[in-house]
């Protein structure tokens, strides 16, 4: 139906013409529907044999490797009489355990379930409740907090440490310094949880049964977001969308691989963003996977020392990024310093790159960053900007291949060329719908099979599209969704909290970040009473840095808090 409807619309879509003035091809072919990711991974974990897969730490991940361990998970999981789309968390950063038991998943014709590490036990009892997670693999340094749930919300916990993947002494080491000298593994007890390396070692990869019933309608992943609403709920993404956007990816990015085919130089992406982050999932993991890169895993893009020393030993050709991060990067003496000659492409996306920020990174690097536009319900991308425009244009480029998107008023009509309105996605990476939210799906999908993104948006008469304004309350942290009302109904628990408000507010280093207004219910409360609050009951992103007492929340004649009054209030005073 989506490739008829592309066909139909070609000649009225302006971008159309301008895929074909760049030589670019705008169909895709996707595989038979009986195939899946499965098949994708099988493909290149032949073609690729011999070759690094990933790198951690410097230690390195072979193909080979990825492919048997990957399979010895798979038949863990199967051993377990966990069943055809049953879902599996993964709780880890950017570590060697992570691909292993991501694929381990999906081979073993799971669901597999991203789950954010730095998730409070409440955000994590949440998403595994409402997912029905089967089993949960998780890093140690983790593991109190599922304890802290207090209930066993899962059938089966697999516990791993930063080193379990290395080599015994360099594993020994790092788990060492890790547990006693960073003291980052708090004290945990689950009785019932299993050692990853025992899960790992259980059967061999004989034992492995591929599943011959997953095709591309299934669901692959569920990517937990708080949607347009902040009620965190899970996008089922299909094998179908997931290869769909590696194509499309593919088609955009392409040549910056090409490049490296039948030469011994594998090319490097930069895998600093948390791979449970959608952008980062299948940019940097899958389709590092598809084009049989090297994932270079950075486990905390935050420790800057670690990071650009993994850039200097393992100097990138691809580096996804946030401005946050670009920024961060770009004002570092000692990343200026370094050796750019092999970085061949850049790519913003999360949040937008500002102008500011792309002209230092071109100065110190030579690359102009690539802006892209996505959502997890688009698995992500959507949108990008063609390499070789020679400038940074500020936009979020042309729709992706096989994809059509449009201008919409509320009443769902296309508006007129560069005129605002609402900014819709309908393609092959469009989400199935979210997980048991039917009321939810219906809310965001057009009865023509548009996605509504919430984002407000033109598009110019080459079909190119910048975003105007961004969704109507939501706060975009460093590339991560935050939703007042989501911040809102945790901090208005506090027994001194009468009731709260929660906006953004311009941030020079994250873009924006949440400020709540508060309503005391006595008057004894303290700001760095409602900022201790909030670092207890919300994963650091999500937490207000700023506070201010205010006498009434403004409200509309039902009650409801006005945030764009809020807003109104701030720039007053503090604009």
């Amino acid at each position: 139906m989506e490739n008829q409807g592309n066909q139909i619309r070609r000649n009225d879509k302006v971008w159309v013409k301008t895929y074909e003035k760049l030589g670019i091809q705008y169909d895709i072919d996707m595989p038979a529907a009986n195939t899946s990711l499965i098949d994708i991974f099988e493909q290149n974990f032949v073609k690729h044999a011999g070759k690094t897969a990933f790198v951690c730490m410097d230690a390195k991940l072979a193909y080979e490797d990825l492919d048997r361990y990957s399979k010895q998970i798979a038949a863990y999981l199967q051993s377990l009489g966990l069943k055809k789309g049953d879902k599996v968390g993964v709780m880890m950063p950017n570590i060697l355990q992570l691909p292993v038991a991501v694929l381990g998943v999906l081979r073993a014709g799971m669901t597999l379930v991203n789950v954010n590490p730095l998730y409070t036990s409440k955000e994590l009892e949440h998403q595994l409740t409402d997912s029905d997670t089967k089993a949960l693999f998780i890093l140690e340094n983790f593991a109190k907090t599922y304890e802290e749930i207090g209930k066993d919300l899962v059938d089966h916990v697999v516990v791993t440490s930063m080193g379990d993947l290395m080599s015994p002494l360099k594993g020994f080491i790092v788990n060492m310094v890790v547990r006693h000298v960073k003291k980052l593994v708090p004290d945990y007890n689950l009785k019932s949880s299993t050692n990853f390396k025992t899960a790992l070692n259980r059967f061999p990869a004989k034992n492995y049964k591929r599943p011959d019933n997953i095709c591309l309608d299934d669901v692959a992943v569920l990517q937990y977001t708080g949607g347009t609403t902040g009620v965190a709920k899970g996008a089922m993404l299909t094998h179908g969308n997931l290869v769909a956007n590696l194509i499309q990816c593919d088609t955009y990015l392409g040549d910056t691989f090409d490049k490296f085919e039948g030469m011994s130089e594998q090319p490097v992406i930069m895998t600093a963003l948390p791979l449970y982050h959608i952008f980062s999932f299948t940019v940097c993991g899958m389709f590092g996977l598809y084009r049989g890169c090297i994932g270079l895993l950075v486990p905390n893009p935050r420790d800057a020392a670690s990071l650009i020393k993994a850039y200097k030993d393992y100097p990138p050709a691809f580096f996804p990024a946030v401005n946050t991060l670009f920024n961060a990067l770009a004002n570092s003496e000692v990343f200026k310093a370094l050796d750019h000659s092999k970085l061949q492409l850049s790519m913003g996306g999360g949040m937008a790159v500002l102008k500011d920020t792309a002209e230092k990174w071109q100065k110190i690097t030579g690359n102009v960053i690539v802006q892209g536009y996505g959502l997890s319900e688009t698995s992500p991308v959507a949108s990008a900007n063609p390499q070789g425009n020679g400038e940074f244009s500020g936009n979020i480029g042309l729709p992706m291949p096989a994809t059509d998107m449009a201008i919409l008023d509320e009443e769902g009509n296309e508006v007129a060329l560069g005129e605002r309105g609402e900014i819709c996605v309908r393609g092959p990476q469009v989400m199935k719908g979210y997980w048991k939210r039917d009321d939810a799906t219906a809310e965001v999908m057009t009865a023509d099979g548009y996605f509504r993104t919430g984002d407000i948006g033109v598009m110019d008469e080459e079909g190119y599209f910048k975003i105007v304004d961004r969704k109507k309350n939501m706060i975009l942290v460093s590339g991560f969704n935050v939703y007042p009302n989501e911040v809102e109904d945790v901090m208005s628990a506090h027994p001194k909290i009468l009731e709260c408000g929660v906006i953004g507010v311009e941030d020079e280093k994250s873009g924006e970040v949440p400020k709540i207004y508060v309503v005391r219910s006595d008057d004894s409360l303290t700001k760095e009473e409602v900022l201790a609050y909030s670092k207890e009951n919300l994963t650091g992103y999500k937490r207000p840095r700023y506070v201010e007492f205010i006498d009434e929340l403004p409200k509309s004649n039902v009650g409801k808090i006005l945030h764009k009054d809020l807003r109104l209030l701030e720039e007053k005073n503090h604009g």
